[in-house]
């Protein structure tokens, strides 16, 4: 399913002891390292080397250009702890012409922590949308509660 977000008012955000700061290509290991444990085995990718190499398709451009005004990495310390991956445009056909989120999670130990909303807090000045399975209640819950809406209601 496709959600999209036009902007609006937002309330500032903020998590205690998490910083925000857009992602260099030297942070490929350490996202897709992330983006593997973050998901269920298999779900992301099958292999961890499988979730490298799909991040490092993601910065040479394979799912579109990513954003560097929009894209954030949440940073815990030292840890890696959330990434937010935005495109300027996605590169499939049925995506809105906007902005485009390709990925976000967080790791499994900083989940409900606001930290996911926080991310989706740097594109609230933007229209933006991203594509989310249908029976993928917390991700639409967390969506449409930020004021994401379906394609085709229209908004």
């Amino acid at each position: 399913m496709i959600l999209i977000r036009h902007p609006g008012a937002t309330q500032p955000i903020a998590v205690p002891g998490v910083v925000l700061r857009p992602p260099v290509a030297a942070d490929a290991v350490d996202l897709g390292r992330l983006y593997f444990d973050a998901y269920e085995p298999g779900v992301a990718a099958e292999t961890e080397q499988d979730a490298l190499d799909d991040i490092t398709l993601s910065f040479e451009g394979g799912y579109g250009v990513l954003d560097p005004t929009l894209s954030r990495l949440a940073w815990s310390g030292e840890q890696l702890v959330g990434a937010l991956l935005v495109v300027e445009r996605a590169p499939w056909p049925d995506t809105p012409d906007c902005p485009f989120i390709i990925e976000l999670f967080t790791a499994r130990s900083h989940r409900r922590l606001g930290i996911a909303r926080l991310l989706l807090s740097v594109c609230a000045n933007v229209s933006v949308a991203l594509r989310v399975e249908d029976n993928n209640a917390a991700a639409l819950a967390l969506y449409h509660s930020v004021g994401f809406r379906g394609v085709a209601d229209g908004n």
